[in-house]
C-alpha cells in the first residue's frame, strides 16, 4: 500500500501541561498515523486544545456543550481531503488514563478516526456504519503496531 501525500499543519494552544501533550505528539508519528488513514492526497491541521476551547467548538459547531475528544471540520474529500482535526488535551488525556493506554497511543487511534470522518466515514449513521469504521480503525492501527483500541 503505498502512503498518500500529507501537507500537515501541526498547531498547540497555549494551556498548562501542552508540553506533555507536545511530547506524545511527535510530527513524524502525527504524519505517519494520519497518512496510514487516507485514501488520497491529504491537506490536513491537527490542533491540540484545552478544554475551554474544545467545548466552545463542541457547543458552537455540534450543538453540544461539553469538550469532546476529536472534532473533524471536513471540507473537502477529493481529489484532496481538506480537513481540520482539533483534539481536546485534557479529554485525550483522561480517557488514555481511563483505557489504560499511553497518551501517544490514544492520540494516534483519534487521529485515525478523525482523519477517516475526513474521508466520509461516520459511525453515528447506523450500527452497520459503526462496525466498519471501528474495523477499519483496528486495521490501520494494525499495521502501525498500535493495539485494537476497543
Amino acid at each position: 500500500m503505498a502512503l498518500e501525500a500529507l501537507s500537515l499543519s501541526l498547531q498547540f494552544a497555549r494551556f498548562p501541561g501542552v508540553e506533555r501533550h507536545r511530547a506524545a505528539l511527535p510530527r513524524h508519528g502525527v504524519r505517519r498515523w494520519i497518512r496510514h488513514a487516507l485514501d488520497v492526497e491529504g491537506e490536513i491541521t491537527v490542533r491540540i486544545v484545552d478544554a475551554d476551547e474544545g467545548q466552545r467548538l463542541n457547543r458552537e459547531f455540534r450543538g453540544k456543550d461539553y469538550a469532546t475528544n476529536v472534532l473533524t471540520f471536513d471540507y473537502a474529500q477529493s481529489p484532496v481531503v481538506m480537513a481540520d482535526l482539533v483534539l481536546c488535551a485534557p479529554v485525550v488525556a483522561r480517557e488514555a488514563r481511563e483505557q489504560r493506554k499511553t497518551l501517544a497511543a490514544h492520540y494516534a487511534h483519534l487521529l485515525v478516526h478523525g482523519t477517516l470522518h475526513a474521508q466520509g466515514w461516520d459511525h453515528e449513521t447506523g450500527e452497520a456504519d459503526a462496525e466498519a469504521m471501528e474495523a477499519r480503525e483496528i486495521e490501520i492501527l494494525a499495521g502501525l503496531g498500535i493495539r485494537n483500541p476497543y
